[in-house]
Formats: C-alpha cells, structure tokens, sequence
C-alpha cells in the first residue's frame, strides 16, 4: 500500500501527514521518540479498509516545531483540525504514548467525531487507579525531561545512543528496523528537536489540569479499548474504569512498551474487530477472534 505524505495546516499549525488507504478514518497519534513511522508494520493492513492519516505530531519528524502547544488540550485541537481539513466529520482515534492524552480529551470533547477510541501504554493525567504502577514513582526520564533547558543541552550530538535505549527498552531488547530506527534518530536530532519533546513532559502539569477538568463534567461514552503491554500494563484501564461508558481492557503479555513495532500482529488482532463498522463482524483473517469484553493475553 503506497503512503502519500502531505503538509497539512491545521490548528494554525503545518503538521506533516502520512495518509494511505480509503474508508472511514482512522487516525493515529504517536509518542515519544516516534513519528508517524511508528505504526509501520500494522499501516498496510488498516489501509486495506480504512483511510489512515498519521500525522507527526506538532514538533516531531517533519511538522512544525512551535515555541509551544504542547499541551494535552491544544494537541487534541491539532487532531480535530487536521480531520475538519481532510474533510473527515468522523474518525477512530487511536494514541499511544503521548499521543493518548490528546486522543482522550478529544473523545471527551467531539464524542460526536470520534467514533471509537483506542488508546496505549499511557497515563491520563493524575487520575486514580495508576497507584501501583507508580508505587516507587514516575520512569526517571520524566523528571530529566521536565526540567527546562537540562536534557537537550546534555543530550545534544548523543542523540542516536539515547534514542536507540528507548527503542531497544520499548522492545524487551529486539529493536526495530534500522530504517525505522534512523527515522526516529533522524527526527530527533538537535536541540530544537530535543526542546520540543521535551516540551511534551513540561506540559503534563497543565495536561493534568485539562483531564481533570473534562471528567469533572462529563463522562467518556465514546467506545474505549485501553491496551497496555510492558510496563504499563493495566494501569490506563484501570484509571479509564470509573469515568467511561463502554470500555474493553487488554494486556498483551510479552510484548515492550512500543507496542505497533514490538507485536504489531497482537496489535492488529484487537484493532480489526474493535474497529469493526457496526453490523460487520470484521476480518481478522489468521489472527482468530477476539471478544470485545474478554481479555486478551
């Protein structure tokens, strides 16, 4: 399936957009330290049914880097405008990593644009159910990001070693292709690359805010599916369970944090039925059936 790259203005923004396929939509949101390439290996097979639009997020791979933005809330607009300007008025959102909090926030606030929700390997904010993950603290690199100025100036021109930690920790030590790989190194690469993921940890504070704020009014009632692998495991479901309507939770066992690089056909095998257009029952082809409420290791 060929993937064609365009640049798309969006929020006031220009964001770089990889799309492929035809259908209803089907967006994805990475995180940190991906871009688009990141959903590589399950791209082909979404694009047989749906059309697929992942953009690099604002700040990452080929997208504008702004002096701010980076926030939950305002990544969420990003997605809805990028949608308006595709012409989409209905979409499955699916984020990972950082791109789960944009992707929640905009179920919560356009249930009438997102028709299902996916999201990965991510917190929401400081909502409770997250108590034993986070037992002996948040992973170090949250502090050493969030610290204005300190990482990018450390970590300028030792970019490569420290992207290729996340990616073989993100794996359980297998790695990933070395072109998607030298992508990822690529992208972040300098120090106003570094400035504005890093910019993603220094906003949590006000991420926090504007999830506390959303459940505090209204309830997530968009279909949810929390997937969770290593480390987070099943803390996103749990902190998910009191304030969504319908929500699904499944931990893939042996399967690292970068999850659509790791076991993109674990991924796929709970997607495809998930994403399924009501009244179809899906093709999930070798992969067997999944039910919706099960849970699936």
């Amino acid at each position: 399936m060929s993937v064609a790259l365009r640049q798309v203005k969006a929020n006031g923004v220009e964001l770089n957009v990889a799309l492929a396929g035809e259908g209803p939509a089907v967006l994805l949101l990475h995180g940190f330290p991906h871009t688009w390439q990141l959903w590589t290996h399950v791209l082909d097979e979404l694009a047989g049914r749906y059309r697929v639009i992942a953009p690099d997020l604002r700040g990452c791979g080929a997208s504008a880097r702004t002096a701010g933005g980076y926030d939950a809330g305002t990544l969420a607009a990003d997605a809805e405008a990028l949608l308006d300007a595709l012409g989409e008025t209905s979409a499955a959102v699916v984020g990972i990593d950082a791109g789960t909090p944009p992707a929640f926030l905009l179920a919560m606030r356009r249930p009438d644009l997102v028709r299902r929700l996916v999201v990965m390997e991510s917190l929401v904010g400081r909502l409770p159910g997250a108590e034993e993950f986070l037992a002996h603290g948040a992973p170090w690199w949250f502090g050493f990001h969030s610290a204005p100025g300190l990482a990018e100036s450390v970590l300028t021109g030792h970019e490569d070693r420290y992207i290729d930690w996340f990616l073989d920790a993100g794996t359980l030590g297998q790695g990933v292709d070395p072109a998607v790989r030298d992508a990822f190194v690529h992208a972040y690469t300098g120090t106003e690359a570094l400035r504005c993921a890093f910019s993603y940890y220094r906003a949590l504070p006000e991420s926090s805010r504007q999830i506390q704020e959303a459940v505090r009014t209204a309830r997530l009632t968009v279909p949810t599916l929390a997937i969770g692998a290593h480390p987070v495991g099943s803390a996103l479901e749990q902190q998910l369970r009191p304030v969504t309507d319908h929500l699904s939770g499944h931990v893939i066992e042996n399967c690292g944090h970068i999850i659509p690089l790791h076991r993109p056909d674990r991924l796929l095998a709970l997607l495809e039925p998930f994403l399924a257009p009501a009244g179809s029952t899906g093709s999930t082809g070798s992969r067997g059936q999944l039910q919706h409420h099960g849970r699936r290791q």
